[in-house]
């Protein structure tokens, strides 16, 4: 019996259905049946079923162990329902399904579920706000566009630093980021996120984005106490009194010794019943009902534990501030209960974990529309998210990070030096022409030669640089940009005629230069008598 595995995407409660009703009846086996004095062929009674499916649905990694034989019943309750199965006489729809020695067959032919059309929601992304971004309200379109002309005052400012000078620069400041803007970038990015972890080309298929509220996620992440729970500032939604301290009751439980309260015998199941009560009589679940697609998109996840981990957190950031605190309240208690090994049984018929998520999974997760697998789906889903509630629950570090930085980027300053923008209007072009990969090549390779070489010119015809700075400015062009150099000058003979050596001045004479040449001392008569 193999169950292939869904992955995440849309609809995938109703393709988990459509596979499940296909395996059942191509697999389920059918033998002779008796009943009352007469015969049946190609049959199975109710509890043959039950046995199979229940084995099919613990060892699928779709459902996984933790799913129960009362579960499995309701699950066929629903194939008798939809007309999966009838029973031996043709009748379905009505009856109610018991594990029992009732006979059952397949129809002819089985419906399956069609995939559910829902509107389309806004494709649009929403844009973060840039450093030229216009004011609300403005428009660009009828701005008029002047013909951009590269002449060589324009290069030499883009190329000053090439051949030798450093412009000054001056700082731009961007306008004010608005709170509005604050948010935009935090619910962007967060369901960016969330769609790249679930590999979907849009999130328009499980969530509404519309319904996403940036100010829930803001508050999820910053509004904390120091055990990382949602502090609310409506203090009218938090959890009543009575069911805080029952809850508190249970979590901490402790030896009988240190109880100083009065206790009697089954006081734990009747705390455990008022709490169960509360959460079940909720209006909505835990999780809501517009999130119950992306929820249920995870669960194809959980093979990929930390991925499955990763998108529940950025899931749970999107909750309201009070289903996200009732949330981790809750998970908080039933993962304590179910680790305390001096809590008592608090029912004689399923065991503690098993207890837990029966009682609590459809507060948590369920569909407005009764999906058919609601039960099955949101036990896989309770019992990981009291495997790894810690986890979970924390508000996901790369995530924040990347839009605390994102945010200060833009509420910096911008350097900008002249040359850099043309003060000239500029708009973007409406259209692209394409271009051969020749003409590419070309383009890259000669479209800047004339402006450069004009460059070169004006360094030249320069009478206002002495001789000495002009040699330092062509030797760093000729460094830069060797090959329009070489053009230019490619003999030495022809540089150095930009140069022509000066005649040399003569020496000057002096005096003694026009007396005779030194000669040799000669001895002379002597003076003395």
């Amino acid at each position: 019996m193999e169950h292939r595995v869904v992955g995440p995407g849309p609809y995938r409660a109703t393709r988990l259905w459509n596979e499940t009703v296909e395996l059942f009846r191509a697999r389920m086996p059918l033998r002779k049946h008796r009943c009352r004095f007469k015969s049946y062929e190609h049959c199975f009674t109710a509890s043959e079923a039950v046995d199979w499916l229940h084995e099919l649905l613990r060892n699928s990694q779709n459902f996984g162990p933790e799913v129960t034989r009362k579960q499995t019943v309701q699950l066929l309750g629903k194939f008798l329902k939809n007309h999966v199965i009838e029973d031996i006489k043709g009748k379905w729809g009505q009856e109610d399904f018991e594990d029992n020695r009732h006979l059952y067959r397949f129809p002819p032919s089985s419906p399956l579920k069609p995939y559910p059309k829902k509107p389309l929601y806004q494709r649009d992304v929403i844009k973060f706000p840039e450093w030229n971004d216009p004011p609300p309200g403005t428009s660009q379109e009828n701005i008029p566009v002047r013909p951009i002309v590269m002449n060589s005052e324009m290069w030499f400012k883009r190329h000053s630093i090439a051949i030798g000078e450093v412009p000054a620069c001056r700082l731009v400041h961007r306008r004010q980021l608005t709170e509005a803007n604050v948010e935009e970038i935090w619910k962007s990015t967060t369901l960016s996120y969330l769609q790249k972890i679930l590999g979907l080309d849009s999130l328009e298929e499980v969530l509404n984005t519309k319904l996403v509220s940036s100010k829930f996620i803001i508050h999820n992440v910053y509004s904390v106490s120091k055990q990382g729970v949602v502090i609310l500032d409506d203090k009218s939604k938090e959890l009543p009194h009575w069911v805080l301290s029952a809850m508190k009751c249970l979590a901490n439980w402790p030896n009988c010794t240190d109880w100083k309260q009065p206790m009697y015998l089954g006081f734990e199941k009747d705390v455990f019943k008022t709490i169960a009560d509360y959460y079940g009589h909720l209006k909505e679940p835990l999780l809501t009902f517009h999130l119950f697609d992306a929820f249920v998109s995870v669960l194809g996840l959980l093979p990929k534990e930390k991925m499955a981990i990763e998108a529940f957190q950025i899931c749970c950031l999107l909750l309201p501030p009070e289903n996200r605190r009732k949330l981790q309240l809750l998970m908080r208690m039933m993962a304590r209960i179910c680790l305390n090994k001096e809590m008592p049984p608090l029912s004689d018929g399923f065991g503690t974990r098993t207890l837990m998520v029966q009682t609590f999974s459809r507060c948590i997760l369920c569909s407005k529309d009764e999906v058919d697998l609601d039960e099955l789906l949101a036990a896989r889903l309770v019992t990981f998210l009291m495997d790894n509630y810690q986890e979970i629950l924390k508000v996901p570090l790369a995530l924040q990070t990347s839009i605390e930085e994102r945010v200060a980027h833009l509420r910096r300053v911008q350097i900008k030096y002249p040359g850099a923008d043309m003060d000239i209007t500029l708009s973007v072009p409406s259209f692209c022409r394409q271009i051969s990969p020749e003409e590419f090549e070309y383009q890259r390779a000669y479209g800047s030669q004339e402006p450069l070489a004009a460059l070169l010119e004006e360094v030249i015809a320069d009478d206002k640089l002495s001789s000495k700075e002009k040699k330092k400015k062509l030797k760093q062009f000729q460094k830069s940009y060797p090959e329009v150099y070489q053009e230019r000058f490619p003999t030495p003979e022809s540089e150095a005629l930009l140069f022509p050596e000066k005649p040399k001045a003569k020496p000057q004479l002096f005096m003694w230069a026009l007396r005779k040449p030194f000669q040799p001392f000669q001895r002379t008569r002597s003076f003395r008598m």
